[in-house]
């Protein structure tokens, strides 16, 4: 298992980040920007919603931090890194450059990423999974009215928290874990995931787009969900050895570190 040092680099092989949300009120881009200020990788893919689209079309909020987040992502493409750029559903008008290099970014639909342990993983953003979970267009706006009204609550709870010292929560986190509906949509989700990347032949997927962190194994296919940054702020990281961790940009001076893929035996 690889040593993370406090102030030290982030060494790995590739890293996985989406769900930024850049353009939203809701993007945490200050964590995500010490997480790039510090990663070394050989490869970087951009999982989807890096910039949202969608939010932009409502209100824009495009602080300096967002500027920074993108010049250093420009940044790590000109170096030795390997970027490529998967749109989401929020920024999903960039998905008619896909098959075109932007600069040194490549811009793909999916990417199949093979690991240091020869694991075949389907990399995409994960909205066309969304069948699987069913609900109706009313609930789909409902259901985007409700989301805003509990980051804003979020929001105001974390203030309070920053204030008295105690460190982030979220409560969006909470709700997908406690309430039963949201749980059971996040385990239909995930099973059509899985029964995809089965029949495609591969041995896992890595996604973004339900801002639900996690990594299972389920019988022969991993599951790899790498967060977001905007209710986790989390990445998924391979290692030279080939094992794959979530990261927390939450705490960098002692990185939250989960061990999810063993090695081979």
């Amino acid at each position: 298992m690889q040593a993370f040092t406090p102030d030290g680099p982030v060494c790995c092989r590739t890293l996985w980040i989406s769900d930024v949300h850049l353009g939203s009120v809701h993007c945490k881009a200050e964590p995500l920007l010490d997480l790039l200020e510090r990663i070394e990788c050989q490869k970087l893919y951009l999982v989807g919603d890096i910039v949202d689209v969608w939010a932009m079309t409502k209100r824009v909020h495009w602080p300096e931090s967002h500027t920074k987040v993108l010049r250093k992502i420009m940044e790590i493409s000109r170096g030795h890194t390997e970027v490529v750029y998967i749109p989401g559903n929020h920024d999903a008008s960039f998905r008619e450059f896909c098959g075109a290099d932007f600069g040194n970014i490549r811009i793909r639909e999916h990417e199949i990423h093979e690991t240091g342990l020869g694991k075949r993983m389907l990399v995409s953003h994960g909205d066309e999974l969304d069948y699987a979970v069913r609900y109706s267009r009313l609930n789909r706006f409902i259901g985007d009215i409700a989301y805003e009204l509990l980051m804003w609550v979020n929001r105001c709870i974390n203030q309070l928290r920053e204030s008295a010292g105690r460190p982030y929560w979220s409560l969006a986190k909470w709700v997908k874990v406690n309430v039963s509906q949201a749980e059971a949509a996040i385990t239909a989700y995930q099973h059509a995931a899985v029964n995809m990347v089965r029949d495609m032949g591969l041995d896992g997927i890595i996604c973004g787009h339900l801002h639900y962190p996690t990594v299972e194994q389920f019988d022969d296919v991993l599951y790899c969900n790498d967060g977001d940054w905007v209710e986790n702020c989390t990445a998924l990281i391979e290692d030279f050895s080939g094992e794959l961790r979530l990261i927390s940009g939450l705490d960098l001076r002692s990185p939250s570190l989960e061990l999810v893929y063993p090695q081979a035996a």
